[in-house]
């Protein structure tokens, strides 16, 4: 290619994805005069322009798209649509022009342990008190039951449409909303669609009851970081022994001058450390975003650091019964812009204001949601892990009425005082015949084990003579 050429086919990209105010897709390139006929070519320039910081690039295979950088100057004549952005401060905007300069002007940097080893839990502070204590005001929903995960079940279904959509949107997921609650509730796969998306759904699904159902036990220990990663990663990596595996070799990050730690004893050492430290933090709000800051950071995984990060900064909010943090609304460029100053910086201001801005609207989402769920029943929270198991093993067993009886009474002879025993059956019943496929996740039930079930389940309760 000529560099007149060459020239010429780069004005007409920037051009067209300057101009487009959600973004432009190969295709769409391909079919504007000057560029059509030149696929290799755009392809190739795509690839180049993406990797100087010129084009920011979203999505996943036919999803993907094209935006013109916000630090490079559109070509003459173009209007740029304003970029929804949440407010920052004053320290926060300069971290964003700084890193929104081309990458071949921005110098290349490692990991600095000093950043990790420089915080000490409890004394170090990210998030000023003032702001961890307008976050708890608003974070802390109106339950009388305190058990670890009371919050988080009551709004499981939102929850887990709301974090599995916005989680994935951040990674370039094109599923909408709507799609995403029809997978997560119905099992509904969205036409059109790469399998690595509904994929990514599903694992984030798969997560997030991890994370609830475990809300007494879950950590910021090894144990609970490498199942998060592997629920998010599942069928999704190369080699599927690098589910949740801390990370042997070296990674590259697109769009960034950092370059993480490569020797892998050290990344599991400082991984031990990073745990050790989130661990001894005592307020859930530092805690959350010490996660967010320092697990991408550290990159321990071969890929799907981000998600678990988001993940894991759910944690605490999920143990300690308050309002998760869904990332809605978050933009997917202010992510990433907040995640490259702490890689190239070590810097958290920019993060930190996104994160405040996200958690805050996070509250007064799951307010609203709150509000239409009434107050939970204390009956059943006594005995909501006695009901999740005997409903769970009645289902997969495909138990009968007259045999599902039986196992309630030998589960209350053991384990429920004699005076609950009737209501318990009653919740128990309740809880079967209200089953369908859009809540069986709540007990972690596959479609095809409620079906076989609710066959003979319905069949053994017509009465004689009648068929179903």
């Amino acid at each position: 290619m000529n560099q007149s050429n060459h020239q010429s086919l780069t004005n007409l990209i920037l051009q067209a994805t300057s101009a487009a105010g959600e973004g432009v897709a190969l295709q769409d390139l391909l079919a504007l005069p000057g560029l059509s006929g030149e696929r290799r070519k755009v392809q190739r320039l795509i690839q180049t322009l993406v990797k100087e910081g010129q084009l920011r690039k979203k999505g996943i295979t036919r999803g993907t798209r094209y935006w013109l950088a916000a630090s490079v100057p559109p070509p003459t004549g173009t209007i740029l649509l304003a970029e929804d952005y949440p407010p920052l401060s004053p320290a926060a905007e300069l971290l964003r022009a700084e890193i929104r300069r081309p990458v071949s002007q921005r110098t290349p940097v490692p990991y600095h342990r000093e950043f990790l080893d420089a915080y000490c839990p409890n004394q170090t502070f990210y998030l000023p008190e003032q702001t961890r204590a307008h976050l708890r005001n608003l974070g802390q929903p109106k339950i009388v039951e305190r058990t670890a995960g009371t919050y988080a079940r009551q709004i499981l279904e939102r929850l887990l449409i709301d974090l599995s959509f916005n989680s994935s949107r951040l990674e370039g997921n094109t599923y909408s909303i709507l799609d995403t609650e029809r997978l997560v509730l119905a099992g509904q796969q969205s036409q059109g669609k790469d399998i690595k998306e509904t994929q990514m759904i599903l694992n984030h699904k798969g997560a997030i009851e991890y994370l609830v159902e475990e809300a007494e036990h879950i950590a910021f220990n090894l144990h609970t970081i490498r199942n998060i990663h592997a629920l998010l990663s599942e069928n999704l990596m190369g080699d599927p022994a690098d589910s949740g595996r801390v990370r042997i070799g070296p990674v590259g990050i697109k769009g960034t001058v950092y370059r993480p730690l490569e020797v892998p004893s050290q990344i599991e050492e400082c991984l031990r450390q990073l745990l050790h430290t989130a661990q001894a933090i005592e307020d859930p709000f530092e805690q959350s975003f010490f996660a967010l800051v320092h697990l991408p950071y550290l990159q321990p995984f071969i890929d799907v650091n981000k998600r678990t990060s988001r993940l894991a900064a759910n944690i605490p909010f999920i143990r300690e019964n308050l309002c998760p943090i869904s990332f809605s609304g978050v933009p997917g460029d202010a992510y990433t812009d907040g995640t490259l100053v702490v890689y190239e910086f070590n810097k958290v201001e920019l993060l930190r204001d996104i994160f405040i801005w996200a958690y805050e609207r996070s509250c007064k989402e799951y307010q609203v949601v709150q509000q239409t769920l009434g107050e939970p029943d204390p009956f059943r929270l006594r005995y909501r892990e006695q009901t999740r198991q005997i409903v769970q093993t009645i289902v997969r067993g495909g138990l009968n009425p007259s045999k599902a009886l039986e196992l309630m009474e030998q589960t209350a002879k053991n384990s429920i005082p004699a005076e609950d025993r009737m209501r318990f059956y009653s919740v128990v019943e309740t809880e079967l015949n209200g089953l369908h496929e859009g809540n069986i996740v709540r007990y972690r039930l596959k479609e095809e084990e409620w079906v076989h079930w609710r066959t003979i389940w319905d069949t053994a309760s017509q009465p004689e003579g009648e068929t179903p």
